[in-house]
């Protein structure tokens, strides 16, 4: 009652607040009927129509309020069929007392249903993206299959493109990442949690896409330095990457540059000292500074937090252009969300840690909430998405026939690599 009596005072993060607690400590299905059921029209019920119908009147658009806010917000909870019903019961309600009310529950659903039917189509695109691993020929000979057509430098020449393009393919799956993920991804610690069943259906899937896509870019990179036979070539796309790497970080995309850093740091990569020798390092000795783990990501944090009052004070849509490294981030989360107790030893809600968490994630909204203002190259975009990676056995061997073996274990590595990897 407290919490429908005062909506109107209720910002944005205390509904971030409020929520993801109910997410934590019942299922969401009950937690709607229970308070906006239960605690709301039934207990304003009188005998007589007329006051049942003007006490709906005084309650109704705070209910509206409320729920406007949450199908905004976590639109994902509304997946469930039992929410459903619950929105299409409290409609039925409302309309007893109140048409505007109604009307505003009706054009609510309404949005609810395009934005479900939004990202339902992102998923599945994601999936078609992705493919079964067995309809697909394997990176390596894909990969020879092309070496003749395209690479990455035949496909976007400009680093600072490439750079743009990367930044629409982060913002883009940063958009459909919906607040609820982050507490479905922590919320079931073990076998023994009795909702376990009920957060199986719930998958943070969009959040686990955008992991996904960070190993890909980093696997992709590494692919396109080992697969030229020259190394000039090499070089090339080495100096190539460094350039995007550094114009991503001007940008503020943190996470595209991160993985093209590690994935410049992968060993199949970093043992090819020929290549490296004809680079000049020390741009990408700056960017490795700024990325560098030491001290808690301390270079980092400090330029996240420059990019984040950047985007305060924009005066143009790249200035509010803000893409944190999002494995940090959600590392960042995790140990908020584990090393914190969610109730306090007198056994009440833990409000301070619930108001930290829906900080960080009222930021992170913000954040996804930037439009991209670069133009689009769909060929590069395509590219970056869909083009074979090599897996990690590959890149070795891809390694190794660029710059030979240095001793007799890599002598034999490359051998028992070529054997299985040829024969497969």
């Amino acid at each position: 009652m407290h919490a429908c009596s005062t909506t109107e005072h209720l910002s944005h993060r205390l509904t971030g607040c409020f929520i993801p607690h109910t997410h934590r400590h019942t299922h969401t299905h009950r937690h709607t009927h229970r308070h906006t059921h239960r605690h709301t029209l039934t207990q304003y019920r009188t005998t007589d129509p007329q006051i049942d119908r003007r006490r709906i009147r005084e309650i109704a658009p705070k209910i509206v309020q409320l729920l406007t806010e949450w199908t905004e917000t976590f639109p994902y909870d509304f997946r469930d069929e039992r929410m459903m019903r619950s929105i299409k019961d409290l409609t039925h309600r409302l309309a007893l007392g109140d048409e505007l009310s109604r009307r505003a529950m009706q054009r609510m659903t309404q949005r609810l249903l395009r934005k479900l039917t939004t990202l339902g189509q992102y998923e599945e695109s994601l999936v078609t993206t992705s493919g079964p691993a067995t309809e697909k020929l394997t990176a390596q000979k894909a990969k020879q299959q092309a070496a003749r057509r395209e690479d990455v430098l035949s496909v976007c020449s400009d680093p600072f493109v490439l750079a743009q393009q990367l930044t629409h393919i982060e913002m883009e799956r940063l958009s459909y990442i919906g607040p609820e993920e982050f507490v479905y991804a922590f919320a079931m610690k073990g076998p023994q949690d009795n909702r376990k069943l009920f957060f199986s259906k719930r998958r943070a899937s969009n959040l686990e896409a955008y992991v996904e896509w960070f190993n890909r870019l980093s696997y992709l990179v590494a692919t396109e330095i080992c697969t030229p036979v020259k190394k000039k070539h090499r070089a090339r796309i080495l100096e190539f990457f460094i350039d995007v790497a550094r114009e991503c970080f001007n940008i503020g995309n943190f996470n595209s540059l991160m993985a093209i850093i590690t994935g410049m740091n992968m060993s199949p990569v970093s043992r090819l000292k020929k290549t490296w020798s004809k680079v000049d390092t020390a741009k990408f000795d700056i960017l490795e500074h700024q990325m560098d783990p030491s001290s808690n990501f301390y270079n980092y944090r400090t330029a996240l937090r420059g990019a984040t009052q950047r985007c305060l004070t924009a005066q143009t849509s790249r200035e509010k252009i803000v893409i944190p490294f999002f494995s940090l981030f959600i590392k960042d989360i995790y140990f908020l969300n584990e090393g914190c107790a969610s109730r306090l030893p007198n056994g009440h809600i833990n409000f301070e840690k619930f108001w930290e968490l829906a900080k960080q994630v009222s930021e992170f909204l913000s954040w996804r909430l930037a439009a991209c203002p670069f133009e689009r190259d769909r060929k590069a975009m395509q590219y970056l998405i869909s083009t074979p990676v090599f897996s990690d056995d590959e890149l070795q061997l891809a390694s190794y026939e660029s710059e030979g073996p240095e001793n007799n274990m890599e002598r034999d590595t490359r051998r028992s690599l070529r054997s299985s990897l040829y024969r497969a």
